[in-house]
Order: structure tokens, then C-alpha cells, then sequence
């Protein structure tokens, strides 16, 4: 068996090299819409996160980084490790390293312990990508000094790869029994293939935990990748999460206007590009959504857009009046966009919390406490 050493002899440090740790560098006061006072503290700068999801039951906070690469940042004592056999990633435009999820199942050590990552690819001709799921094992050593992911296989791949380097989705959320894995599959800018049922962009699938389609999905009937489809007619959904009720909910990106909150219903066509309470960029008009449509509305949608980058509910007791909200990363907005739910399928959104930066992800501590990751390259920490 190898040794730790000899597991990570020859890792790129160039994650290391470009991430620093620090133990509230900077700290920001401000207040809750109900005038609770918090804090919003620099944890750590790191070049390009794009997701960020701490290991049930630790302090370990995984990073992974858009142009490849995977961090774990402890974040009792603001050290950080770069993880061993990560995959390699089709870089450029939207396209690279995308999300990290664990099983909430798997609590209590760094590993060894399931990983779930997504990514771009190459398609065979150097010309296509398409999104990826991947999983295998995280082992470290007792000290987590040393980590590396073993076994790592793809078990999903969007359908088909196209050209262009945008709108890929790739958000992993695992149902609350943990028996299923739900994956966000963009449209890829492609637009109309969202609206077909014979391939998987524009959609929300809905796997096995190995990655195979799950029983009694709504197409199942059909074959194919067609019976990996939960929800179709979806453009680029960069969040999704469970509310205290077991629902799905995901929030994504409009075009030119529209953003979406919306609860994931099974079977649901959600209308892109047929419907959108936003507009083409060239300016052109696309229907609105209306009674008895045939497509299913969102619960909120934003004209300005927030551009949203992430999701989470809140379950802590840190910030009590938040329990049970939507918290959105905005990037445009630069905020945390809080969104409550009004018990009848709808929502309504409640404050905003301005942020230093995009906020490209969000994910709640162990004790309640908020952490972000910014475009400009932050770890953040939001706390009483």
C-alpha cells in the first residue's frame, strides 16, 4: 500500500501557491433587516473558487477551483491542503472545475468518505464539452494533511456535447433519504434543445447514487437519456436545494432580465426558451409567462437580474429569523439575496446583505455561521 507521501508526491502546488489563509483578515460590521447585528469576515483568498461545501459533520471546508483543482481549507485554524488526484477539466469561458458534494450520511471524519464532483469535458474531437459527474473515494491521514481522491469514474455525462463553453449547469443536490442524486444540465446556449426530450440539456436529472436513471422517473418509459429527466425547459441553474418540507427548489440565470427561484416539480416544463419573464440580448421580446400557459412559473424572478451563483436553506440557529429561508449568492448583486417562503408554493424576497465581491457560492457551518466564496477570489465568513 502506498503511504501518504508517496500519494501526493508530485501534486501541482499551483492552488497552493495562489491561496493564503488568514484568521479574520478584515472584518466588516453591519446589520440584519431586524437590526441584528453580524460580521462579515476575509477568511482566506484563494484564485477562482467555484464551489464551495463543507464536510458533514467537520470543520473541512472543500474548494474546488474553476481552471482545476480541489482545496480543503480547515476552517478551525484557517489551514489549507490541496487534494491529490483531481481530474482534469476542459478550461475556458464557463467551463472547468464545478461543483463538490458529500453525503450528509458520511459525518464525522475527512475521509475516508464519498466525493461527488462535477466538470467540463472534451468530447472526443477537442471541439465539444459537455458537463460531468465523477465520483470516488477521499482518503487522509489522520492529521488531514494529505488528502487524495481514489477511484475517481465518471458516472454522468451531459448529452449531447456541442461546441461553445457556456451554460453548463453541473450543481449536484442529493435527495433528503439520500437515494437519489438530482444534477442541474444547462442549455449549453443552445436554447431549443430545452424543450426536447431527447436529450438532457436545459434539465434537471434525477440518478441513482451511482449515476444510473432512477425509478420512476417521469419519462422513464422512453429510454434512453430521456428517462434521466425530472424537469426540462430550464436555462442555467446555478443553485438548488431542499426546504424544510423535502421540496426542491433551484435558482437560475434569465437572459437579459429573469432570473428564477423555482420549486422543482417532477415532470415540470419551466418554459425556456419559450417563456421568460426576460428578453433576448439582442433585445428581442420573449413571452411572459401566463395563466394556463402550460409551463410552470417561477416563484420569483428578478428584472434587474441578482445573476445567481448558488443556493442554500438555512437550517442554523446563529441567525434564528433566517431558518428556513433561501439564502441566494448573488454576483451581480454582490449580496446574499435572502428569500422567504410563503407556504403556498410561493416566495417573496425579504432582505439583501451586501458583500465585498460576485458571490459565486454559498454554505452554512457546523454552528450556523455562513461562508461564501467570491469571484474576487475571498472565503468569507458571515456571523453574529
Amino acid at each position: 500500500m502506498k503511504t501518504f507521501a508517496q500519494m501526493t508526491a508530485g501534486f501541482s502546488l499551483s492552488a497552493l501557491a495562489l491561496a493564503s489563509c488568514a484568521q479574520a483578515e478584515s472584518v466588516e460590521s453591519t446589520a440584519t433587516a431586524s437590526g441584528a447585528a453580524m460580521s462579515i469576515s476575509e477568511m482566506a483568498t484563494i484564485e477562482q473558487p467555484w464551489a464551495i461545501e463543507f464536510m458533514p459533520g467537520t470543520s473541512m471546508l472543500a474548494i474546488t477551483i474553476k481552471e482545476g483543482g480541489l482545496m480543503l481549507m480547515d476552517t478551525s485554524n484557517g489551514s489549507m491542503i490541496e487534494v491529490g488526484g483531481a481530474p482534469e477539466v476542459a478550461f475556458g469561458g464557463q467551463g472547468g472545475f464545478g461543483d463538490v458534494a458529500f453525503l450528509p450520511s458520511e459525518a464525522g471524519s475527512a475521509g475516508p468518505r464519498t466525493i461527488y464532483l462535477s466538470w467540463a469535458e472534451f468530447g472526443e474531437d477537442g471541439d465539444t464539452r459537455g458537463a460531468v459527474v465523477g465520483r470516488g473515494n477521499l482518503a487522509c491521514d489522520s492529521g488531514n494533511t494529505a488528502c487524495n481522491i481514489e477511484g475517481l469514474e465518471v458516472i454522468w455525462r451531459q448529452a449531447p456535447k456541442v461546441t461553445g463553453r457556456g451554460h453548463y449547469s453541473h450543481r449536484i443536490s442529493f435527495s433528503p433519504d439520500e437515494q437519489y442524486m438530482y444534477v442541474a444540465s444547462g442549455d449549453r446556449q443552445k436554447l431549443t434543445p430545452a424543450q426536447d426530450l431527447t436529450n438532457t440539456l436545459g434539465t434537471i436529472v434525477r440518478l441513482n447514487l451511482d449515476g444510473t436513471p432512477a425509478q420512476g422517473n417521469p419519462f422513464a418509459d422512453r429510454g434512453g437519456v430521456t428517462a434521466e429527466i425530472w424537469s426540462y425547459g430550464h436555462r442555467n441553474i446555478l443553485g438548488m436545494d431542499w426546504d424544510a418540507q423535502g421540496r426542491l427548489w433551484d435558482v437560475e440565470h434569465g437572459p437579459a432580465g429573469g432570473d428564477e427561484f423555482n420549486l422543482v416539480a417532477e415532470g415540470a416544463n419551466y418554459g425556456w426558451p419559450t417563456r421568460s419573464y426576460g428578453n433576448h440580448y439582442n433585445g428581442d421580446p420573449i413571452t411572459d409567462h401566463s395563466p394556463d400557459d402550460g409551463f410552470t412559473k417561477p416563484a420569483v424572478h428578478w428584472t434587474p437580474v441578482i445573476a445567481p451563483g448558488d443556493m442554500i436553506f438555512y437550517t442554523g440557529d446563529m441567525f434564528a429569523d433566517w431558518n428556513g429561508d433561501a439564502l441566494i449568492a448573488g454576483l451581480s448583486s454582490n449580496a446574499i439575496v435572502r428569500v422567504e417562503l410563503t407556504g403556498d408554493g410561493g416566495a417573496t424576497e425579504a432582505e439583501r446583505i451586501d458583500i465585498d465581491g460576485r458571490v459565486r457560492s454559498i454554505d452554512e457551518a457546523p454552528d450556523g455561521s455562513i461562508w461564501l466564496a467570491t469571484d474576487q477570489g475571498k472565503v468569507m465568513k458571515v456571523s453574529m
